[in-house]
């Protein structure tokens, strides 16, 4: 049964990725203009093909008496994008002119175009076609997620990834990708983290989209930015944060600390906290002490305050609790960075 499972797995992000290959072909070519064009004038292609034409390949569309698609063809170059074996195969027929679909764009997105229309029809592409293909769009394109590239070259994503850490090509670093959708994400979350922590701080009731599009983050990843911080711990996952960083170690994450729902988990902890030497023998521990009992721990006394305390006043003192709220959060980081700087 997992089996199954895992192979219906497979085919459906085989087949996600097939369908956002042919979207982004289908946007490069929205629009080109057919016509007829003198075969003299072409030039060869800059095909992703290492060993070249097939010739029994071309001989068998020569032969053959269905009419032939229209070749893909840079207008600006002359240079084939797709269809040299048909462009053989009409010379070997004795033709002079072949339909011609003109490409306007860019030269390097034409050579992706290439490697991906040979990928899925006609003579498909060989494993080290495809492999050479994707070091040539890394270099031509290094701003192109690793996901992308694998659904135009019908790799892995973590092929692609290992063909991009091994590459020679010295490229000026970019913190984003274009991911599969279009969309410009960055390549670490780490300051945009950093920054929605800030928003979030400043403002606790802003919408979550709101800051997502601030930040460049997705809503996700905002909410799991709040989530760490209510838990006290770092915005910025470990694996994230570079070595040596001012909020911690890069592989060690803050432990959250386990949350006191109930009053006797905190006054528990409270009691203990009275027992330590080093905290009872000194101003700086007493001054703490002092602190942890001054707040309203005991749930059923908050709730008579509240309910007795003035209504004109419930919004500044809500203000001023929350207030409270924050700086005792921003202790509780402090104290866990410390913590794991020790370690």
């Amino acid at each position: 049964m997992r089996v199954t499972a895992e192979s219906a797995t497979t085919r459906h992000v085989r087949a996600s990725a097939a369908v956002t290959a042919w979207s982004w072909l289908d946007r490069q070519l929205d629009g080109c203009e057919t016509s007829t064009c003198s075969i003299d004038l072409l030039l060869p292609a800059d095909s992703p093909r290492l060993d070249g034409e097939v010739e029994e390949h071309v001989q068998l569309l020569a032969e053959s008496p269905s009419p032939m698609p229209a070749i893909i063809v840079h207008r600006q170059s002359m240079r084939v994008i797709d269809g040299m074996h048909r462009l053989a195969a009409a010379r070997l027929r004795g033709d002079t002119e072949i339909e011609v679909r003109w490409y306007e764009g860019d030269e390097r997105d034409a050579f992706a175009m290439a490697v991906q229309t040979n990928v899925s029809h006609g003579l498909p592409l060989s494993l080290a076609d495809r492999r050479e293909a994707a070091a040539r769009i890394i270099e031509s394109h290094p701003h192109w997620s690793d996901r992308i590239i694998a659904s135009i070259v019908n790799l892995a994503a973590t092929t692609v990834g290992a063909i991009r850490a091994c590459s020679s090509v010295h490229t000026v670093p970019s913190n984003t990708r274009l991911g599969r959708d279009g969309r410009i994400r960055p390549i670490s979350t780490a300051e945009g983290r950093r920054l929605a922590s800030k928003l979030l701080h400043d403002n606790p009731g802003a919408p979550l989209r709101e800051i997502a599009q601030a930040t460049g983050l997705a809503p996700s990843t905002v909410l799991d930015v709040r989530k760490r911080i209510q838990d006290g711990r770092d915005p910025v996952p470990s694996k994230q944060r570079a070595p040596g960083s001012a909020t911690g170690s890069a592989d060690k994450e803050p432990k959250a600390a386990v949350p006191l729902t109930r009053q006797a988990d905190y006054m528990a902890v409270l009691q203990n906290l009275k027992k330590d030497p080093s905290l009872r023998y000194n101003d700086v521990g007493r001054m703490l002490l002092l602190w942890l009992q001054a707040g309203p721990i005991d749930s059923e006394a908050r709730s008579k305050l509240a309910e007795r305390l003035p209504p004109h006043s419930l919004g500044v003192i809500a203000a001023a609790a929350r207030a409270h709220a924050t700086a005792w959060q921003e202790f509780a980081l402090q104290l866990e960075r410390r913590n794991i700087q020790i370690l």
